[in-house]
């Protein structure tokens, strides 16, 4: 494989791992890098969701003992099977409206100045809920990932499904929205994490799977560098993570978020970087 494409596709990797599990768009930073990188094109698009699976794999290996007590409770644990059927619910949303609209997505929205544009009204969702959710009158009412109803969920769910627009942010979307929903910053996170599971393998496989006759064996190195940069990167990112939350907010995610749509915005408009669509 050539030198260049590999640095690419760690670059890409790394991107991807270190944004996938924070509020701020792993798909939206993809999609701004491959566009400075002169890395872009339908092979790219497909690329850029095979690799989120690095991102998974992260998730498994950092919950790997919970995720093992769940396998083996699920024929004797009722607590188990609540827990594998609210990921089943709140994974269907996202899977049905991806089914049905992915390729127009990808035809009209994996552009960066729409991506810049989710970025700042992401953000300005982010400062809204996080001052709600710090008010007087906001009240938590879910502090574990088992203390979830099947309700709770659905409208996690409904939330992540916004996150089919690049740059909304899946991980945001979920958590954002479990805080919105009454679920503790801590319950909100944990959960996105485990969403993650099971939205990130099917788009994973289902994008390689429709779009393989654009692949050959001579991107396997690529996509494999790829994926592992991810992992990595997330595993890392994971970890930070929850030792964050346990004392800050997402406000500094919010403006980053701002800020930076901004700055692609403005740099587009007067033409001080050309944005590869």
């Amino acid at each position: 494989m050539d030198i260049l494409l590999a640095i690419k596709a760690i670059i890409m990797g790394l991107v991807e791992g270190f944004t996938e599990f924070l509020p701020i768009s792993s798909t939206g930073h993809l999609i701004l890098a491959g566009s400075l990188l002169d890395f872009t094109g339908e092979k790219v698009k497909i690329f850029q969701i095979a690799i989120q699976a690095g991102a998974m794999l992260a998730v498994i290996w950092e919950y790997r003992q919970r995720i093992a007590t769940v396998f083996s409770g699920l024929g004797s644990d009722p607590k188990q099977r609540k827990f594998v059927l609210n990921l089943l619910i709140a994974f269907i949303p996202a899977a049905m409206l991806g089914f049905l609209f992915s390729e127009m997505i990808k035809a009209r929205l994996f552009t960066p100045v729409a991506v810049a544009t989710a970025f700042i009204v992401g953000g300005l969702v982010i400062l809204w809920v996080e001052r709600r959710h710090t008010g007087k009158d906001h009240a938590v009412r879910v502090e574990s990932v088992d203390d979830m109803s099947y309700g709770d969920a659905l409208k996690v769910g409904i939330a992540q499904a916004f996150a089919l627009i690049p740059g909304t942010s899946r991980s945001g979307a979920t958590i954002i929205g479990g805080m919105l929903f009454g679920l503790s910053r801590k319950a909100a996170t944990e959960f996105s994490f485990f969403l993650a599971i099971p939205t990130l393998l099917s788009a994973t496989v289902y994008s390689v799977l429709m779009e393989r006759h654009l692949l050959s064996m001579a991107d396997l190195p690529m996509f494999l560098l790829g994926g592992l940069a991810a992992f990595a990167s997330a595993f890392l990112c994971v970890r930070w993570l929850l030792r964050y939350i346990s004392t800050h907010d997402f406000t500094i995610f919010a403006w980053y978020r701002i800020v930076f749509g901004i700055l692609v915005l403005v740099t587009a408009h007067f033409g001080l970087v050309v944005w590869a669509e």
